[in-house]
């Protein structure tokens, strides 16, 4: 489980996170939404232990990030600034994370199958395709067969069958007991696969809760996000 309490992050004198409060839960999809510069990744970077809060935490199982004893089996991720070296090939690049974690080492092969890239194992990751790359940072994520997913923009660059895969790939996870916090800006694909929702504005959580909960009243779930970050910014401007 990830659970935020009271997150705040101040650089100098701008804010960036207030008081930023939610959970995601096993067995649950959890979508994590908001505009760019409403603060989902420096929540994110935070909750992985790549920066640290002015105040509040953000625990994975009751744990700081980097208090976790065997942190690639306990939670994979695929954030922003996190991509291969371009002159390393996809099996070369997997194989150095799996020797860092203590994974065994026909798990990179296991993983490279898994996303579809068993064919381009010896490829450089400079020839890859942004599709390619995206389901090279899966295949990390999901290296160390790890309970929770947290997954920045997972489905940019993939073309419809990669999109309709990582969706089962997601979902099934979550219905084997895993839990998975995913940030998308593609309204269609989130509603077609939350559980619950997590939209942030502004440094602030502007809603949380199920799906069903989050857009009741409005026509869809992009409808609802307007309306909702769009009062948040008004109220920030008085």
């Amino acid at each position: 489980m990830f659970s935020i309490s009271g997150l705040s992050k101040r650089h100098g004198s701008r804010t960036v996170l207030t008081d930023v409060t939610f959970q995601a839960l096993p067995g649950r999809v959890t979508g994590f939404l908001g505009p760019n510069g409403a603060g989902k990744s420096s929540t994110l970077r935070i909750l992985l232990g790549m920066d640290r809060p002015t105040s509040g935490t953000a625990l994975v199982d009751g744990r700081p990030y980097r208090e976790l004893r065997d942190p690639l089996r306990t939670v994979g991720s695929m954030v922003e600034g996190s991509g291969a070296h371009r002159s390393r090939t996809a099996r070369n690049h997997l194989a150095w994370i799996a020797r860092a974690g203590g994974i065994p080492r026909r798990r990179v092969n296991e993983v490279l199958d898994q996303v579809g890239l068993a064919g381009a194992g010896r490829t450089r990751v400079g020839r890859f395709s942004l599709g390619m790359g995206q389901r090279l940072g899966l295949a990390a994520a999901l290296l160390g067969e790890p309970a929770a997913l947290v997954l920045d923009e997972p489905v940019n660059g993939l073309d419809p069958e990669g999109i309709r895969w990582i969706r089962g790939l997601l979902r099934g996870h979550a219905d084997a007991g895993g839990t998975v916090l995913l940030s998308s800006h593609l309204m269609t694909e989130v509603a077609e696969i939350t559980d619950d929702l997590v939209i942030i504005a502004g440094g602030r959580i502007v809603a949380t809760g199920p799906l069903d909960q989050v857009i009741a009243g409005h026509a869809s779930l992009e409808e609802a996000f307007f309306a909702l970050t769009g009062a948040a910014g008004a109220e920030q401007r008085r």
